[in-house]
């Protein structure tokens, strides 16, 4: 359960960002709520999967979903530019935390 809750966590930290890109300094309600609602959730979720992971590996998988599923919401969904190193570093941290799963 611990890497489901972590998965869903890292999904949500995502969403978070979103979100919290949509709400213009929180000065827009809707994103703002979605902003707390799914930070919260995230949170809440991470803490739950380190019941059984470590510290380390928790944080870590967590961040890097957020990371680069904010960088691909970002690409799609904002226009934001698809450089190839831009590429190449996504890929190095999914590189990274696929070896980081291995040796866990």
């Amino acid at each position: 359960m611990a890497w489901i809750y972590l998965l869903i966590a890292g999904v949500l930290e995502i969403v978070w960002a979103y979100a919290m890109k949509l709400s213009d300094g929180f000065s827009r309600p809707w994103p703002t709520a979605v902003t707390l609602v799914a930070m919260a959730a995230s949170f809440v979720l991470l803490s739950l999967s380190m019941k059984s992971l470590p510290l380390g590996t928790a944080y870590m998988i967590w961040t890097g979903i957020g990371a680069v599923g904010a960088f691909v919401v970002g690409i799609l969904l904002l226009g934001e530019p698809a450089s190839a190193m831009r590429i190449l570093a996504a890929a190095l941290i999914v590189g990274g935390l696929v070896l980081l799963k291995i040796s866990s």
